[in-house]
Formats: structure tokens, sequence, C-alpha cells
């Protein structure tokens, strides 16, 4: 998977274009690898840095490989993708998924940065996925096939209690889905503020807690997006 980052045309090429019978492939492999990829697109762990040069391997950790590739190039390749809806969609839904397990994962007593980094890192994400796709995102042909393309995947959002993960994920589609095709834009920058306020609120936390956090995770989508639109 890393030498299709690197190989001839890839790599660090600006203004990449990969042709258009890739574009869903390579998305929904990427997708496979939805830790690294969250991982990759936050860009805030350091083992994906320092092991993302071309002649670096896989890694192991507790029994899973990791893969990583130098951000610059991870994000070109998507922006290449990005391109084709329907491949966007299944990143963002891949992400989306990852996101609410990170935050399903959070013990109930957590405070600090026990509480505020995976919202903050999910919403970081989120906002380069945006980024990314500002210059396709502007069509309003483009969002609708996005929107329709996460639409069609099947939930069940049941309890929070039930299943935290699934719930938060049905809950951010549910919102999607009766958003209005003018609004798409924004709803989908809003996402990260979106699944950590659903979050807070199923899990009780106080208001001046919750308002402080909300505004952490804010600030940390807002900074990606102007950063990888950039």
């Amino acid at each position: 998977m890393k030498d299709v980052f690197f190989s001839p045309g890839l790599g660090y090429t600006k203004n990449l274009r990969i042709d258009a019978a890739l574009r869903v492939p390579l998305a929904t492999v990427l997708a496979d690898f939805a830790e690294d990829t969250h991982e990759l697109l936050a860009g805030l762990d350091s083992q994906y840095v320092v092991k993302g040069d071309p002649d670096d391997g896989p890694w192991e950790t507790s029994g899973t490989y990791h893969l990583a590739v130098d951000n610059l190039v991870f994000r070109n390749v998507v922006h290449a993708v990005t391109q084709d809806p329907q491949a966007y969609a299944i990143l963002r839904l891949a992400e989306t998924r990852y996101a609410a397990q990170r935050l399903a994962a959070v013990p109930g007593d957590a405070t600090g940065g026990a509480l505020s980094l995976p919202p903050t890192k999910n919403a970081r994400a989120l906002g380069i996925l945006d980024g990314v796709a500002d210059a396709y995102a502007r069509d309003q042909a483009w969002r609708t096939a996005v929107r329709d393309r996460l639409l069609r995947e099947p939930t069940t959002r049941g309890s929070y209690q039930d299943d935290p993960a699934a719930y938060l994920t049905a809950t951010w589609l549910q919102g999607l889905g009766n958003t209005p095709k003018a609004e798409l834009a924004d709803r989908l920058r809003t996402q990260g503020v979106d699944i950590a306020r659903t979050w807070t609120q199923a899990r009780n936390t106080d208001e001046a807690t919750r308002q402080a956090l909300l505004g952490e995770v804010d600030r940390s989508a807002l900074s990606a997006y102007r950063e990888a639109k950039s």
C-alpha cells in the first residue's frame, strides 16, 4: 500500500490527478486502514511522522500492523481521490465511525486531557478532510452526492448505553439527512463539534465543562480546515 503512495506520478506531486476509475477503490482501501488514516489526518502521533519516509516499513503494536506516509504525500492523494464524491464519502464515513469509536472508548470519569484529546483530535482529522475537499465542496452537486452516499450507509441508532459508537454515528447521519442542501457545507464543517456535543450530552457532562470542551473542539476543526485549504 505504501508503494502506491510513492509510485511514479503520485508522491509529492502537486495538483495530483488520479484516474477516475481508481478513486473509489483507493478510498476503499484507505477506509480499511481507518486508524492509520485518522492518525495521518490529525498529524499528532509522532510515530506516523518518524515512519513516514518511503523506505520505512510497517510496524506492529499489540498485534496490529500500522502504516505511515509523509503527511504532504497523504494529503495530495486524499485531495485527488476526493474529486469523486463517492470516494470522499467513503473516507468521510470511515473517519466518522472511527471518531465515534474513539469517543466511546473514553472512560466515564475522564477529565483534563483524557477527556479533551479524543474530541479535539477527531475535529482536527475532520477539519483536514474539510480543507482538502474545499475546492470540490463549493459545487452543490458534489455536496449532494456526498450526502446521498453517506445516507445510504445502514446504521442502527439504539441507545448510547447499548452502543455508544453506533449511537453517535447514527445521530450525526440523521442530522445530516435533515439538513437543507444549501446548508450541507456548513453541516460537514461542524461535524466534529456536532458529534462532541452529542457525546457530552449522552455522558451528562456538566455545562461548564461541555462549553469549554466544545470551544476547544471548534478551534481545532477551524485551525485544521484553514491549514489544509491553504
